[in-house]
């Protein structure tokens, strides 16, 4: 025997009729707080800062890849003799 119940009900309801607790007041009340932040994070970034911040970080690890290639070029030609033509 197979029986099946259809209920048509909203989630409000649903969620009254089981009990559970309203939580919309609490994720509304953490999404207003969080956009808050953000947007006073926002007014608080200056471009030159952050490129100041970010640049010599960047740039130290283009130079730390440059060498990484110079390394691994120069292991493989070591076996070869050198021309005095390349650098």
């Amino acid at each position: 025997m197979k029986v099946s119940i259809d209920i048509d009900c909203t989630p409000e309801e649903a969620r009254r009729f089981l009990g559970l607790p309203d939580v919309q007041p609490m994720q509304q009340a953490v999404m207003d707080r969080l956009q808050q932040q953000i947007v006073k994070n926002i007014e608080t970034m200056d471009p030159k800062v952050m490129i100041d911040t970010w640049l010599p970080l960047g740039l130290q690890n283009l130079g730390d890849l440059q060498k990484l290639f110079l390394n691994q070029f120069m292991a493989g030609t070591a076996g070869r003799p050198a021309d005095k033509d390349r650098r």
